[in-house]
């Protein structure tokens, strides 16, 4: 899968991990958010096409579905 929306450019965002023990010496870690991405047949100028789509794309009605 891709892991960016071909309509609004939506991609992986990079963030910490926190530890629900906040000590003085608080554990982090790495981690990646990423958007949730759909393969979606869509309908571009009139014609079907293939596209990977976030839901929040399909959801506000930014691309029709065929």
């Amino acid at each position: 899968m891709s892991s960016k929306c071909e309509v609004c450019s939506k991609g992986m965002i990079y963030g910490r991990r926190i530890s629900i023990a906040r000590s003085k010496v608080s554990r982090r870690a790495k981690r990646v958010f990423k958007p949730n991405i759909k393969r979606v047949k869509v309908l571009v100028e009139g014609t079907p096409k293939v596209l990977n789509v976030c839901t929040r794309c399909l959801r506000s009605g930014k691309v029709k579905r065929v």
